[in-house]
């Protein structure tokens, strides 16, 4: 008879072999530009058909501004963006929704773009907004939600793996928790977060890129990340090591080093950049300033 100790060990051995083939099979992918080498265990199509539902409960859930030249003017931004990244068979659209408290954006896979209200008081020009809606697409083309997806399923294999293990070393289930809560802080802050920041900091680089091929001067971003982190200072910092993002020292001084490869791609295409004060903007801060 087949003791329970050899079958949770060959339970173990077989979800860290499938961990092992589904890396095998995956096969390693490489993000355009940067040529980083990726794991991603979701296809291309699966990431876009995600993107496309999620941002379906989005706009059922978020109500889009009635500021049509707002609108408009990030549609025309966007679009400009769209045709430097290449990529047709993505289904571009570009909303900008009503939040004054979030001041965020989005690029989900696929190419459906959304921007809300709140982070329009850190945007000044087109010059900012091609910068915002150029990082968020970045994030898209480098596949970084089908990465975290991948990143996910193989954090959990380990778990599983590390449960079944447990059980069969007779591992008390006091101990067992506590092995389990380390391994779920280690993978976070060892793997996730790390990979979460790398990401960051590659859709920087990559945004850079993108905007100079649609004509926007790459070094104005730098002045809009400025404005953003000092727009920020009011509020709580936490260590980068527990982030999501690098600090905002780090994430300026790398992209003063990203900036001598973005301007290679940088001709501009039109005329300098309407300043803040242009009729379609300050028409849209009073609108705000007006509303109870």
């Amino acid at each position: 008879m087949v003791s329970r100790k050899y079958f949770l060990q060959r339970q173990v051995w077989f979800f860290l072999l499938l961990g092992m083939a589904l890396v095998v099979l995956a096969g390693c992918a490489t993000a355009p530009y940067t040529g980083r080498k990726q794991v991603l265990m979701v296809s291309q199509e699966k990431e876009m058909s995600l993107g496309y539902q999620a941002f379906k409960q989005i706009k059922k859930q978020s109500r889009p501004s009635k500021d049509q030249a707002l609108q408009e003017r990030v549609r025309r931004v966007g679009e400009r963006i769209a045709q430097a990244a290449d990529r047709p068979d993505y289904q571009w659209e570009f909303i900008v929704f009503e939040d004054d408290k979030e001041a965020n954006a989005f690029c989900l896979p696929g190419g459906k773009v959304g921007i809300y209200t709140g982070l329009f008081k850190y945007i000044k020009s087109d010059a900012d907004l091609a910068t915002v809606i150029s990082h968020e697409v970045s994030h898209a083309l480098a596949r970084h939600a089908g990465e975290r997806i991948s990143q996910g399923t193989l954090a959990q294999l380990g778990g599983t793996a590390l449960g079944i293990g447990l059980g069969a070393l007779g591992v008390s289930p006091t101990a067992g928790r506590v092995a389990m809560q380390g391994y779920g802080l280690g993978t976070k802050l060892g793997v996730l977060l790390p990979y979460s920041r790398v990401q960051e900091s590659e859709a920087d680089r990559i945004g850079l890129i993108l905007m100079a091929k649609a004509g926007y001067d790459p070094e104005l971003a730098l002045q809009f990340w400025e404005r953003f982190a000092t727009g920020k200072k009011d509020k709580a910092q936490i260590p980068q090591f527990l982030s999501t993002h690098p600090s905002d020292a780090n994430r300026i001084r790398n992209m003063r080093a990203f900036l001598p490869e973005a301007r290679q791609y940088y001709v501009a295409k039109q005329k300098p950049y309407p300043p803040a004060d242009t009729p379609l903007w300050s028409a849209h801060r009073n609108q705000r300033k007006s509303q109870p």
